[in-house]
């Protein structure tokens, strides 16, 4: 089977490699096509873009760069017409691949598969009628969506597990055989997780560096570093500290931390998994206005993965207005020790049951290849 998919972001070009290792397992003759990144390039076939030529997330950069991204969902839209696959598996990133959804179910008639669905319980949920038009199935990696799109949009999907929950219990069956992580000692650490985009560094790594000053002779303090930002982007606000950075080790690290400050992501349902307590933290422009945005336009209650999967308040965010240096240190001492430490790890207990133990990928290429072969 011919395969082409798309991804847009360092997360989906993770997923997808699984997906497409899980694939030629299952299909001898597989052969794949996309826009992706080193990681999909590592499985085999043609990477057609990067998805750093697609990564533009906010307002502004997109306008900055929509020649460039228009250009890319032309080409992309011809070359899949010329390859002429037996599918076309989208990841996540809607913005840019439900445009080519639509395009591949009006023009086509190569089935539409999508892994990791788009959030829209959490915002644009018009896009259910996007997804019900032009995606043929819809492969869910978070239980609580199952609801979301059965019961209320009456749209059946497939949840196949948590492909993160498979990676973190895949690392920890082999951290016996980790080397040490370069500096750290036997002094319990505090890591710090700001994100993956260079805006979201500049907005949240400089107040939690100077929430954990107080700390710096006690833990230590290790950020980790997001693929694709260059070191010393991060210099800048590390400058005159005591804080060490770490690069392609974020797994390495939770798995050796004592408790973390996450910007919201998937770092966070990461973090509880590896058994690490956290404080989300995500400082918003307009904190007034974000606030507002949230409580009255925001069709969930909570922002983090952890919270989300639980249903309740497992972690506490500080997000808009509650965002500040004072109350990620009151929260971050909270969870160093006593009870609000135990329950919060009693919670993630709840979550990682809730995430169950599918493998996602392999279920997903199954299902996607059995699929197929009807269809042939």
């Amino acid at each position: 089977m011919r395969y082409y998919l798309i991804v847009g972001e360092a997360s989906g070009d993770l997923h997808a490699s699984h997906l497409m290792r899980s694939l030629k397992e299952i299909d001898a003759d597989a052969q794949f096509r996309f826009f992706g990144g080193d990681m999909m390039t590592a499985v085999g076939g043609t990477r057609v873009r990067h998805y750093k030529e697609l990564a533009y997330m906010g307002f502004i950069p997109v306008l900055m760069h929509l020649p460039t991204i228009l250009r890319n969902m032309k080409m992309c839209k011809q070359d899949i017409v010329e390859w002429q696959p037996d599918c076309v598996i989208l990841v996540d990133y809607p913005g840019f691949n439900l445009k080519i959804a639509e395009y591949v179910k009006s023009h086509t008639n190569i089935p539409v598969y999508y892994y990791i669905s788009p959030k829209i319980w959490a915002w644009k949920e018009y896009r259910i009628k996007n997804i019900k038009r032009d995606v043929d199935e819809l492969y869910s990696i978070l239980p609580f969506e199952v609801d979301f799109f059965e019961k209320k949009h009456n749209y059946p999907i497939h949840y196949v597990g948590n492909p993160t929950a498979t990676e973190v219990k895949e690392f920890l069956a082999i951290l016996p055989q980790t080397p040490p992580l370069v500096g750290a000692g036997n002094t319990p650490i505090i890591a710090l997780l700001a994100g993956s985009r260079k805006q979201e560094i500049k907005d949240n790594l400089p107040p939690m560096i100077e929430a954990v000053k107080g700390y710096e002779n006690t833990y230590q303090i290790v950020v980790a570093g997001a693929p694709g930002i260059e070191p010393e982007y991060y210099q800048q606000f590390m400058q005159g500290t005591k804080v060490d950075i770490v690069f392609g080790k974020t797994y390495d690290l939770l798995a050796k931390s004592h408790a973390a400050l996450v910007t919201s992501g998937t770092a966070t349902l990461e973090t509880c998994l590896f058994g690490v307590p956290q404080v989300v933290c995500y400082k918003t422009p307009l904190p007034k206005i974000a606030g507002f945005v949230r409580r009255h336009m925001l069709k969930v209650k909570f922002v983090s993965l952890v919270n989300l999967v639980a249903g309740r308040e497992v972690v506490r965010e500080l997000v808009a207005e509650s965002f500040s240096v004072a109350n990620i240190r009151t929260e971050l001492a909270k969870i160093l020790d006593g009870d609000a430490r135990q329950q919060m790890l009693e919670g993630y207990k709840e979550v990682s049951r809730a995430l169950g133990d599918e493998k996602a990928p392999d279920n997903a290429a199954r299902m996607m290849y059995e699929r197929l072969n009807i269809k042939h």
